[in-house]
């Protein structure tokens, strides 16, 4: 292939400050020794969670599982009951919890002990929203991008799950005025995801192609896949450089490449270099 590829990585691409602390957290209790369990997977990355089970880490879902020595809880936090039982468990607890989940549960906690019903932005099957649903009430209520608003209580309190893009949180606010008379509001949502998507879209507007990098399983990498193919430009979500095709850039000069929260930065690196190849780049 004879044309040269420019690429582009955007700033933000890979682990955020709330994923690489859970991470670094997960390997330093397996340095200390065996018996080291993750609460499901640590991060939504299938490459990163092999990493952990190479160095003797595996995701189990049973807290009472007699093998665990040490449980690392994992970024997305847990739903409160399972923390409550955790705290009498013998075993070591690791939570590695992001600290801006954390305050997303904190919020919404406090909500419901000032009477506020409690609406979740956010992914409903997502464990971070599983675990802000148990801080919440009874009369807690998800939404997710393309739902309506059931009937509400005058009194309504807004969480966000914090990978959510700002449009989401703006959208539903706007439709709760609609129905409620007295509305607070926590924007919950962390930084790194609007810096992410912004950059993300203002990448687009300057690139042939674009190369989405994470986990498929990953929320807000498949909402930066999803955002690409929404500005209408050429669009390729992958999880490992072996993924790429050859013939996917044959007109191609400038590429794009961007990442999800949990992408950790070799894998960035390894598609980096295959776009290399394929460009001829020295």
């Amino acid at each position: 292939m004879s044309n040269y590829i420019e690429i582009l990585t955007a700033k933000h691409a890979g682990f955020c400050f709330g994923v690489k602390r859970a991470v670094d957290m997960a390997f330093h209790a397996a340095a200390m020794g065996s018996g080291v369990y993750t609460l499901g997977p640590v991060i939504h990355n299938p490459q990163a969670v092999e990493q952990l089970r190479s160095k003797g880490v595996s995701a189990i879902d049973d807290i009472c599982n007699d093998k665990i020595k040490t449980l690392v809880i994992r970024t997305h936090g847990v739903p409160r009951e399972i923390s409550e039982e955790l705290a009498n468990k013998k075993y070591k607890v690791v939570d590695a919890t992001c600290p801006f989940v954390k305050n997303a549960q904190q919020y919404a906690k406090l909500l419901r002990e000032d009477g506020y019903q409690v609406i979740i932005i956010g992914n409903k099957e997502h464990p971070e929203v599983k675990g802000l649903m148990s801080y919440a009430g009874e009369d807690v209520i998800v939404v997710d991008s393309g739902d309506v608003l059931p009937g509400l209580k005058s009194k309504v309190g807004i969480v966000v799950q914090t990978t959510q893009p700002v449009s989401a949180l703006k959208r539903f606010v706007s439709d709760v005025a609609e129905q409620a008379k007295e509305i607070k509001v926590f924007n919950t949502i962390c930084n790194s995801t609007l810096l992410r998507l912004k950059e993300t879209e203002e990448m687009t507007q300057k690139t042939d192609a674009m190369v989405v990098v994470g986990g498929r399983n990953s929320a807000n990498t498949s909402r930066l896949a999803q955002l690409c193919r929404s500005m209408s430009i050429p669009t390729y979500h992958i999880e490992t450089a072996s993924e790429i095709k050859d013939d996917w850039f044959l007109t191609m000069h400038k590429v794009g490449v961007t990442a999800g929260a949990s992408t950790p930065d070799w894998i960035i690196k390894e598609v980096e270099e295959r776009i290399r190849d394929i460009g001829g780049a020295e």
